[in-house]
Formats: C-alpha cells, sequence, structure tokens
C-alpha cells in the first residue's frame, strides 16, 4: 500500500483538497470495482465519464478521488485535481504497484497477427528450459497453468499492473505478453520495462482507429522506441524483426539506442538475418524446417502447419535465444508444442476430411491460413467466413474476394455483428466475393447470415480429402450481438455438425 501523498508525487497536480496524508488499500477506474479506502480515478471515455460516477465511488468506501473537473465530495474524502486523468493513472498505478516488470524479465510481441501463438512458443520453450513463466494475450493470462480470464489483447493499466503484480509475487521469471497497437497508443502499458520486443508482421487491420497503415506502423513502433529507451533498470535488451514484412524498416527505426537494445532480424526469405528459416516441409499437422544461426544449422519438428508458423516459431525462437536459452534447448522444446486455442486448430472427429477452426479476422489472416490450406489437401477449400460490426469496413470486401480467390466452396457468415446490422454487413463482404465470380465461374459461394447455419452447411459439402476452414472467431466462445451476447463456440458447432453428418 501506498499513501496518497506518495501517489500524487508521480504526477503534475494542480489542487488537493482534504489530506494527502491517507493510506491507498487500491486503486481502480471502475467506480463498481472500489474498495473501502481505496482511490478512484474519473476517466473520460468515449461513452462513460468517470466524474458521472464520483458519488457511487464515495458510497463505496473511496478514500481519494481523481479528477479532471469540480466534483462534489464530503469533507472526508480527499479531491486531487489534475489536468488529465488518463495521464495520472498512467503516473501513479504502475507505481502503487511497485512496478512488477522491473521484477521479471518480460517479452512483448506485436503485430497484426501472429501474437498469440508466437507468445504462447516463447513461453513453452521457457518453460521447457526449467523457466516459471506468465502469459499474458488475447485469450487470456496465465500463471503457470492457472488461467486468468482477461477482456482486451493487452488490458488496462490497472488490470495489466494487478496480473504482473500477481504474477511477481508468484515468482515468475519470465512473462510473455501481447502488445496491440491500441495499447501502446492509448498508454495501456505505461510504466511496463520489456526487455525483448518482437515484431511479427503489419497487414490491414484496426484503420478505423488508426486511419492509415503508416499510423497503424507508427504505432507499433512504439514498443520499440520503449525497449531502447534510456533510463531502464534492467540490462540486455533485443529486439527481433521479421525483416520480410514490408513495415519492418519502421520497427528497426524505433530502436533508438542499439547499445541499449540489440537489434536482430529473422526471415524465410533472406538467408542473411540472423535467423534464416528454409528447407521446409508441411503434412496437415506438423511442419519440419532448418533454422541457421550463427552459421550453424538446426532441424526443427514441430506440430504447428502453416508458413505463417515458421515465422511464429522463428520469432519466439529470437527472443529466447536473447535470454540465454541454448539453441539445442529450443529444438528440443518445440517438438511437443501443441497448438493455441482457436489457432489453426483441427477438430477430429474421424471424419475423412480436415476441419480447422482458426481466429483469422483480417485479409492477411484469412489468406495465410488459405495458404496454408493449399499446402497441406489436395481435395477442395471450403471456407466459412464473416466480418465483425462496428469495426473497419474497408476489409469487408477485400476478405470477401481472398475467399474467393483461394477457396473452392465460400460461405458467407456473420461474425460478430454487435450494433449492426447482420444481413448488411454480409452484403458487404458477398460484394467482393462477387468481383471474383465473374473471372472464376468454377467458384460456388453461398451467403448464409446465420453462422451455425454456415458452419452446417460447410460440414454437410464437405467430401473426403476436402477441408473446411471456420475462420474468424477462433478460441471465442461468444457471438456479440445487437443487444446480448450469447454463447457460441466454432469448435462446438462443427462438432455437433460432424456427429449429425455420420448419422
Amino acid at each position: 500500500m501506498k499513501t496518497l501523498s506518495e501517489l500524487i508525487r508521480m504526477t503534475p497536480v494542480v489542487k488537493v483538497l482534504g489530506s494527502a496524508d491517507v493510506e491507498i488499500k487500491d486503486v481502480t477506474a471502475d467506480s463498481r470495482k472500489v474498495v473501502e479506502g481505496g482511490l478512484f480515478i474519473c476517466l473520460s471515455g468515449a461513452h462513460v465519464d468517470g466524474h458521472d460516477f464520483v458519488k457511487a465511488a464515495v458510497e463505496k468506501g473511496a478514500a481519494a478521488i481523481v479528477a479532471s473537473r469540480d466534483i462534489d465530495v464530503p469533507s472526508s474524502v480527499t479531491a486531487v485535481y489534475v489536468k488529465d486523468t488518463r495521464k495520472a493513472m498512467e503516473d501513479m498505478v504502475p507505481f502503487f504497484f511497485d512496478y512488477p516488470t522491473r521484477k521479471m524479465r518480460m517479452i512483448a510481441l506485436t503485430g497484426t497477427n501472429g501474437k498469440t501463438t508466437t507468445t504462447h512458443v516463447a513461453a513453452h520453450i521457457l518453460h521447457h528450459a526449467g523457466h516459471k513463466t506468465g502469459v499474458i494475450g488475447t485469450i487470456h493470462a496465465l500463471i503457470g497453468d492457472k488461467e486468468i480470464p482477461t477482456h482486451n489483447t493487452t488490458p488496462d493499466v490497472i488490470d495489466l499492473d494487478r496480473i504482473l503484480a500477481r504474477m511477481a509475487e508468484e515468482k515468475v521469471e519470465y512473462v510473455c505478453m501481447e502488445v496491440s497497437s491500441h495499447s501502446l497508443v492509448l498508454g495501456r502499458v505505461a510504466g511496463c520495462e520489456f526487455d525483448d520486443a518482437v515484431f511479427t508482421n503489419l497487414t490491414e487491420d484496426h484503420l478505423d482507429f488508426h486511419k492509415t497503415m503508416d499510423n497503424y506502423a507508427k504505432a507499433k513502433a512504439i514498443l520499440f522506441h520503449m525497449v531502447s529507451a534510456k533510463g531502464q533498470i534492467k540490462k540486455g535488451k533485443s529486439a527481433w524483426v521479421n525483416m520480410d514484412d514490408p513495415y519492418a524498416h519502421v520497427m528497426e527505426e524505433g530502436v533508438d539506442d542499439r547499445n541499449i537494445c540489440a537489434l536482430h532480424t529473422y526471415s524465410m526469405i533472406h538467408p542473411e538475418a540472423d535467423l534464416y528459416a528454409h528447407d521446409i516441409h508441411f503434412t496437415g499437422k506438423s511442419s519440419s524446417f532448418k533454422v541457421t544461426y550463427e552459421g550453424k544449422d538446426y532441424d526443427f519438428e514441430t506440430r504447428l502447419a502453416g508458413r505463417f508458423n515458421v515465422y511464429n516459431t522463428l520469432g519466439a525462437v529470437g527472443a529466447c535465444l536473447s535470454e540465454g536459452v541454448p539453441m539445442e534447448t529450443i529444438v528440443e522444446g518445440m517438438k511437443d508444442f501443441k497448438s493455441v486455442p482457436g489457432r489453426f486448430e483441427l477438430i477430429d472427429e474421424g471424419q475423412p476430411f480436415t476441419v480447422v477452426v482458426d481466429y483469422a479476422h483480417t485479409p492477411d489472416g484469412l489468406e495465410k491460413i488459405l495458404t496454408t490450406a493449399e499446402e497441406i489437401t489436395k481435395g477442395r477449400i471450403i471456407v466459412v467466413f464473416g466480418c465483425g460490426g462496428d469495426r473497419d469496413r474497408m476489409k469487408r470486401p477485400i476478405m470477401g474476394r481472398i475467399a474467393a480467390r483461394n477457396a473452392d466452396i465460400a460461405l458467407v457468415t456473420s461474425d460478430n455483428p454487435r450494433t449492426e446490422d447482420p444481413a448488411s454487413i454480409v452484403k458487404e463482404v458477398a460484394a467482393g466475393v462477387e468481383e471474383v465470380k465473374k473471372e472464376k465461374p468454377s467458384l460456388s459461394y453461398e451467403v448464409i447470415v446465420d453462422r451455425r447455419s454456415a458452419i452446417c452447411r460447410a460440414i454437410e459439402l464437405a467430401k473426403p480429402g476436402d477441408i473446411v476452414l471456420i475462420a474468424g472467431k477462433g478460441h471465442e466462445n461468444y457471438q456479440i450481438l445487437k443487444d446480448k451476447t450469447i454463447h457460441f463456440d466454432d469448435r462446438e458447432e462443427a462438432r455437433k455438425a460432424l456427429k449429425l453428418k455420420e448419422k
């Protein structure tokens, strides 16, 4: 615990009304989570203003409130006025939790696709090498094998530091963490000290937020500025960049001081990269390839399929090498790594065709799993896909075109429509399919708005030797509709459909 006077020394303060000599037992920006003796920070968001919940926070026992405009509180509650409550939160919260990232080695993964798999691969290798690991990402947070649910790829600064503090308390040595572009721009990782930064790739996504690809790239590069910044506590920083990506140079330029942070590259195209993968062979359920490192070739065997997973593996391998794990240990560790839930996850009920569920929800992600399907099947490719509502509309026809070009049968359906009309979203996706259909008469496609029905239809159409790809939701076990969120899991629906087909 910290006193309020200690906390307010960490950030510019306009004025304090009341005593600063009070002990703060917790910090939150959610009035529902205020505890007796806690500090409530009023954040102004797009839909909710924390200043409107001051009364509720006081009723729950808040000892102090941080605000940027006049608030009405009893004399027993201290009001701290600042110009920017979000900045105050970013300054105070890491200090309140004793800067947990300084107590552990932090591996940060950023990029449009591949963050989750790369994170889990790195954690698996480190665990195999005898270290206690933590994972923070899209699916969950893990301390060893214990799961902690999360709501964003990177939680907000309070939730994040709370999780990190718990990890430090439980003697985690390495945290492998997904870091999104939103989190970098919005300050969710403020106060974090990273040791290794890995860039996977950059493809079209989140342009509703970033507006342009250049802005999106600059947002990702913030991570590389952070890992190479002066004044850090820990030594031995590294950056690993996929040099095959067109935006690799933006990340490399983000490494400000290469005396602080060593810059490395990995590639499947350029032999001069620090890590170079070649002689690659795929089956439906595995990959084998050689990796050249420091003039020596190492033979890798993994249960991960697809070229994109070779890239993911290279990024994780690089970070682990920088943390002193011998390459021989890494090679051994990769042999028993299993796929991440919802990432090219095989659904096997004994059927004579392949069914895969994948989180691919971007044009590049969809293209990659379709390309992988071409590499591992001799039959037809049947894809079920859609696009989420209230998100980047520009990618909808693009994804339609990609599916149409790379599949034999395309089933356009709903994803997470959110506040939008599912039929309208599907129509925009289908427009891209129609463009390709004019030049590819062999393409068969259907529009089935109901996702459950679309999955059933794909399974119904599948013949021996075919592959069914169910893309977009992956690990998610819910569907977000206009007025509610319902339970929905692509993997469950696929299994049900397969069992029905057997009858």
